[in-house]
C-alpha cells in the first residue's frame, strides 16, 4: 500500500457539541469545505484532534463518517499517541478494521523512550499493519527526537513511507533529504515554517490553520511549489499573525476559534481544555478579525500552472 504524500493533509480539530458528543455535522461541513479547497488527504485525532481526550469509538466514527464523505478520492489518516507498544499495535488493527488509509505514529507517550527504544516501538507497529506510516517527529511537545540514526534502522520498514517535521529546524529538511533521498516524503508539521520548508523540499504540509482557512493554505503550497514565490509570500505574510496560533499551548482552543469566526466551527473543547474567555478570547477574537478584513481575494490563485 502507498499515499501520494504530496499536499496539504489538514490535521482536523474533532467538533463537539454543548453536551460533549461528537458534533458529526459540523465535522462533515468543514471536511466538505476541505475537500472543495482541493487538499490532498486528512489526519484524524492528532493534537489539534485532541487525541488524548477520544475513545476508541469516537475514533471509528470519525474515520468512518471521513470515509463516506470523501468516498475513496482522499486518504484517511489516523493518529497513533499511545503510552504502550500493545496498544499502539491494536489502534493500528483497529484502524485498518474501520478503513482508514494510513496511520500517523508518534513516539511513545509518558515514557521518554532511548534510541533503541523508540526504534523498536516504530518497528513493532509497522511490523503489525500494512497501511503506510508517516512518523510524526515532534521533540519540542513531546519531548523525543526522532533522529537521523533512527531513521537509518527504520528505512527497512516498508510501511514507514512519510516525516511528519516538526522539530523547528528547518535545516532538517535537508538533513534528511542529503541522508534519505527519496525514501522518505517529508511533511512540514509546523505551520510557521511551512513555506520555508516547502521551498527546501519538503513535499507536503500537515496544517493546522488550514482547519480554519483551506483556501489561503492550499493556495501558498500549490503557488510555492509552482514557482510562484511572490504571489505565494504576499499570502503568506497576511496569513502569519495566524499560523502562529499554532506553536501555543493552546492551539487548539485559538484554532477552534478561528473555525468559529468563519462559520466552520465551534469553540467546544474536552476537559481539561477550557474554552477561552475574558480578555484571552477577546485578544485573539480580535487578531482574527483583523486577518479577515485584509483577507487576500483568491480569485487571481484559482489557476496555477
Amino acid at each position: 500500500m502507498h499515499i501520494n504524500w504530496q499536499g496539504v493533509f489538514p490535521a482536523l480539530t474533532t467538533k463537539f457539541t454543548s453536551a460533549d458528543e461528537l458534533d458529526i455535522p459540523l465535522f462533515t461541513k468543514n471536511l466538505h469545505e476541505q475537500i472543495d479547497a482541493g487538499v490532498a488527504g486528512i489526519v484524524l485525532g492528532g493534537t489539534l484532534g485532541e487525541a488524548s481526550v477520544l475513545t476508541p469509538g469516537e475514533k471509528e466514527s470519525l474515520v468512518k463518517t471521513s470515509l463516506e464523505v470523501v468516498n475513496k478520492k482522499l486518504p484517511v489518516i489516523l493518529n497513533i499517541a499511545e503510552g504502550s507498544t500493545r496498544e499502539a499495535i491494536r489502534q493500528a488493527q483497529l484502524a485498518a478494521e474501520w478503513g482508514a488509509t494510513g496511520l500517523m505514529l508518534l513516539p511513545p507517550m509518558r515514557y521518554k523512550s532511548d534510541h533503541r527504544e523508540t526504534v523498536a516501538y516504530f518497528k513493532s507497529v509497522a511490523q503489525s499493519t500494512e497501511l503506510p506510516i508517516m512518523i510524526y517527529n515532534n521533540p519540542v511537545d513531546y519531548k523525543i527526537e526522532v533522529t537521523l540514526e533512527m531513521f537509518d534502522e527504520l528505512s527497512d520498514a516498508p510501511p514507514i513511507q512519510a516525516i511528519k517535521e516538526s522539530t523547528r529546524d528547518i535545516t532538517n529538511v535537508t538533513r534528511l533529504i542529503n541522508r534519505f533521498g527519496d525514501r522518505f516524503s517529508i511533511l512540514c508539521g509546523v505551520d510557521t515554517i511551512a513555506m520555508e520548508e516547502l521551498l527546501l523540499g519538503a513535499n507536503g504540509w500537515v496544517a493546522e490553520l488550514v482547519c480554519a482557512f483551506p483556501h489561503e493554505t492550499v493556495a501558498i503550497y500549490e503557488l510555492t511549489k509552482a514557482g510562484r514565490i511572490e504571489e505565494a509570500t504576499a499570502i503568506y505574510r497576511w496569513f502569519m499573525p495566524l499560523l502562529e496560533l499554532d506553536i501555543h499551548p493552546k492551539l487548539v482552543q485559538y484554532i477552534k476559534l478561528c473555525e468559529t469566526e468563519v462559520g466552520l466551527g465551534s469553540e467546544y473543547v474536552r476537559a481539561p481544555r477550557l474554552c477561552l474567555e475574558g480578555e484571552e478570547r477577546k485578544r485573539i477574537v480580535s487578531l482574527i478579525k483583523s486577518a479577515l478584513v485584509n483577507r487576500p481575494n483568491l480569485a487571481a490563485y484559482r489557476s496555477i500552472a
